[in-house]
């Protein structure tokens, strides 16, 4: 079994320990959509009973939504099984979708597709485009109404076993440890919290979710998990310019066709305007950078238009978990369940995860408030996947399942099998498509790739990283351990720069790694880990998969408003 534990972290808990325990049924890991929603289904389901279960949500962003980024267009279906009067109870979708847009770009024309041509998954009649993290705040007051204890601020770090190895609950991480590894004078040791049932729900590529599907072997016989990444920033816009409701998706230009990846740009209320770029992670060229691709397809004519006169506001980015059915690990294992983007939910060909975060939260929900009424604990939850599998969530990513495989086989080529796939077969045809490599091991030599020359950005319209990294008020202790950890400190000069021409410069949107001369005028790798966005990037790109993301201090990462 992985442990998330060094031998510093170690040796403070001996020197420190024990650490002090709290008991409840059942912990969460996470307070995005997913934790949240089984936090309030497992009170539900307590209020109804007339019982009661204890529950807490470890979130380890400054607060409820700090950490939150998503496009967003939310589906409400899942939303309106967990809380039908949503509307009664002033949730945060505000801005019904008006408008379905799809352009196909090249440098300087758009073509629309009519939109009776458009598949099922690109209309978005009946949703709303919103801010994720304010509907996870939303939903943050709603679990605490209901007596679920929230703790922003407290990072699951470690995975506690019991003797039998199954997972009893976690341990959040040391506080006020100095880059040595030593405790400073504001030294507090972590604690645990042991329950019956615990839930993760870290979002794409968690920390701890990466460590039990590795150490229970949930993804044997799956296909590997595929990823992007996500850029996105919001915008105040000319009123003149704005329309609320309008969603707008594009492919093609500024991307090559044999790139997966396109754009979205929706209007909210309130003049303001969200716009990103999404990029699958599996590209070959190491000279790629997602973040300049997304600031150059700013300046397309088609979609400049929208930003005269305007002010970006806020920045962000994250990684998203797109592999769809065929990538699913088993989400339970002896005490615990994953949910969400832990798992990988996400539906890639509708850009959706929240409806599916939702609604996986609930059905782990109930499978964990049934064990528990029944005086079982740490066994495998089997009543969540059998009920996934009766769900229409199972249905939805069965029709979606073949996307990300046929997109994979570049832009015109996957844009016609998935045409016929959705349109003539409804998604339902005999043939399942597979990934057959993980994302790391598409990067190819930089011999083989001319290097690409982006624009300079001009500062109203295109930016660079670290004024970006500014909008997104990322703060971390600089006397901490470093988060962005090595297993191997010569692998990035020796073999990143030398055959990949050191893509973790280019793939990482927040500048947090660059290639430096020393004194002695040798290349080193320098990690400015106080500029991490918390995309997870770097730990799913690394060519050698050297590069591990660990939950820094409590509250550290991005504090973003109205993403």
């Amino acid at each position: 079994m992985i442990l998330n534990m060094t031998s510093s972290s170690s040796s403070l808990l001996e020197q420190y320990g024990p650490r002090e325990a709290m008991e409840y049924d059942v912990v969460i890991v996470g307070g995005g959509p997913a934790g949240l929603a089984a936090a309030i289904r497992l009170k539900q389901r307590a209020a109804e009973t007339g019982g009661d279960i204890s529950v807490c949500v470890l979130e380890k962003g400054s607060e409820l939504g700090a950490h939150t980024l998503s496009g967003a267009v939310m589906d409400p279906r899942a939303l309106s099984e967990l809380f039908p009067d949503w509307k009664e109870r002033n949730a945060p979708l505000k801005t019904a979708v008006t408008e379905d847009r799809f352009l196909f770009l090249t440098k300087d024309k758009a073509y629309k597709t009519p939109n009776f041509i458009l598949p099922a998954c690109l209309q978005n009649h009946g949703n709303y485009v919103i801010s994720l993290g304010n509907v996870v705040r939303w939903l943050g007051e709603q679990a605490e109404a209901l007596g679920v204890e929230i703790f922003p601020g407290f990072p699951a770090a470690e995975i506690l076993y019991d003797e039998q190895g199954a997972v009893k609950g976690v341990a959040t991480g040391n506080m006020g440890v100095g880059k040595d590894g030593r405790p400073t004078d504001a030294f507090q040791l972590g604690m645990e919290l042991h329950a019956k049932y615990t839930l993760f729900a870290e979002g794409a590529r968690g920390n701890l979710g990466r460590q039990l599907i590795e150490g229970f072997k949930l993804d044997a016989g799956k296909a590997p998990q595929s990823y992007a990444i996500g850029i996105k920033e919001l915008w105040e816009i000319d009123p003149a310019l704005h329309q609320p409701g309008l969603v707008i998706h594009t492919a093609g230009w500024p991307l090559s066709n044999d790139t997966y990846g396109g754009s979205f740009l929706y209007h909210l209320e309130d003049n303001q305007v969200v716009v990103g770029y999404v990029v699958g992670l599996g590209y070959a060229n190491p000279y790629l950078s997602p973040f300049e691709e997304f600031q150059r397809y700013k300046t397309h004519p088609e979609i400049s238009r929208f930003f005269k006169g305007g002010k970006r506001v806020s920045y962000g980015a994250r990684a998203i978990t797109a592999g769809g059915l065929q990538a699913l690990p088993k989400t339970v294992f002896p005490g615990g369940a994953l949910l969400g983007c832990d798992a990988g939910f996400l539906n890639g060909s509708r850009i959706k995860g929240s409806h599916a975060a939702i609604k996986t939260g609930m059905l782990a929900a109930d499978a964990a408030f049934d064990a528990v009424s029944q005086g079982r604990q740490n066994d495998e939850l089997l009543a969540y996947p059998a009920a996934f599998e009766q769900s229409w969530l199972k249905e939805e990513l069965h029709v979606a399942r073949n996307f990300k495989p046929m997109m994979s086989k570049g832009l015109i080529t996957g844009t016609l099998l998935f045409g016929i796939d959705q349109l003539v077969f409804k998604g339902k045809g005999p043939w399942t498509l597979t990934n057959t490599h993980a994302d790391h091991t598409a990067l190819r030599p930089a011999s083989e790739f001319a290097p690409i020359v982006y624009p300079k950005p001009d500062n109203v319209l295109t930016f660079d990283r670290l004024s970006s990294v500014f909008l997104s008020n990322t703060n971390h202790s600089e006397d901490q351990p470093p988060h962005l950890t090595l297993k191997d400190p010569s692998i990035p000069v020796k073999v990143n720069l030398a055959t990949y021409a050191g893509p973790e410069a280019r793939y990482c949107p927040a500048a947090v790694y660059e290639f430096v001369k020393d004194d002695t005028n040798q290349d080193s790798l320098q990690i400015n880990a106080q500029n991490c966005v918390h995309c997870k990037t770097c730990d799913i790109k690394d060519p050698m998969q050297n590069i591990v993301w660990v939950t820094p201090e409590g509250g550290g990462g991005p504090n973003y408003p109205n993403m």
